[in-house]
């Protein structure tokens, strides 16, 4: 198997494709983040935090700006509904965009206390929201602007989808990041990239509250940031080196390394085996062997 490909157990072999090899779709970005398919369009949405806009790769078509200000949107994946929903930094909330551009302010607030600054997003079967709010937009002028935490605590939310009321569902992580839940929508990960670097998995309990939690995985190099599940539920995850793959019972597989530090991924294309990764200063993908879950 070619070089870029690091080999840990035998069964990830059968995940890759001997004769597709990493392609570089786009370079220019600052930080790259977000990306969101739309099988539909057959585009991908991204986030270029620090230059405050959002790009659009087409097949066939290449890259465009799709929106610019974008608030420093980080985080972005699609409702139900297939409408795009987006973690800002810069106005620290969660919009969602209606299918003639407008946008609606999903969540900005807690308790009366704006949010830190929303960073990944997962939409359930259900349509409810769940989202994670480390500080990172209002560390620095950077990727938003600097200000006080109103907060006081870094967390990960649900947002019901009947009632719009927000609620805590995890108060116990240093910098919650990258968030999915498993196929069958029965565990919910969350990455820690404060301390300590892991992912840690929660029972859902009644599609609504989350059970006490456990370490999954611990990053060997650098920090995890955002990942995905395959069909087979696999977890694929960036990393400061590139992208890790683990087995459900949190075995390490394999690794696809890439020269830069890589934010996030999903899949796409339309039979959803195309890796989609964002990273540092530019979009790639690569054809695998397996297929994400389909959302929506």
């Amino acid at each position: 198997m070619q070089s870029e490909y690091e080999i840990l157990q035998p069964r990830f072999s059968s995940l890759l494709l001997g004769n597709c090899r990493l392609e570089k779709l786009h370079t220019g970005t600052r930080w790259a983040e977000g990306p969101c398919y739309f099988a539909d369009g057959n585009y991908l949405i991204w986030s270029d935090i620090p230059n405050n806009r959002m790009l659009r790769w087409t097949e066939g078509l290449g890259v465009e700006v799709f929106r610019q200000p974008s608030n420093c949107s980080n985080g972005n994946t699609r409702d139900r509904q297939g409408r795009l929903v987006s973690c800002e930094h810069d106005t620290r909330r969660v919009t969602r965009t209606e299918w003639d551009g407008s946008i609606t302010v999903l969540a900005d607030r807690y308790e009366g206390r704006r949010l830190n600054s929303p960073n990944d997003v997962v939409v359930k079967s259900d349509g409810s929201i769940w989202f994670t709010d480390p500080p990172y937009g209002i560390l620095s002028d950077y990727e938003g602007t600097k200000s006080a935490s109103e907060l006081g605590g870094n967390y990960v939310f649900r947002l019901d989808p009947a009632s719009g009321a927000l609620s805590i569902v995890a108060d116990d992580f240093d910098k919650p990041n990258g968030i999915a839940f498993t196929p069958d929508e029965s565990q919910l990960f969350v990455a820690d990239s404060g301390r300590p670097h892991h992912l840690r998995v929660f029972d859902v309990k009644d599609g609504k509250a989350l059970g006490k939690s456990r370490v999954f995985a611990e990053c060997d190099a650098g920090i995890y940031d955002g990942f995905r599940f395959d069909t087979s539920g696999n977890l694929w995850t960036s990393t400061r080196a590139g992208v890790s793959v683990y087995a459900p019972n949190g075995e390490i597989l394999g690794k696809i390394r890439i020269s830069e530090a890589v934010s996030n991924l999903t899949f796409g294309g339309p039979k959803r085996n195309r890796l989609f990764i964002t990273a540092t200063t530019s979009l790639y993908s690569l054809f695998v062997n397996a297929n994400g879950v389909q959302r929506p």
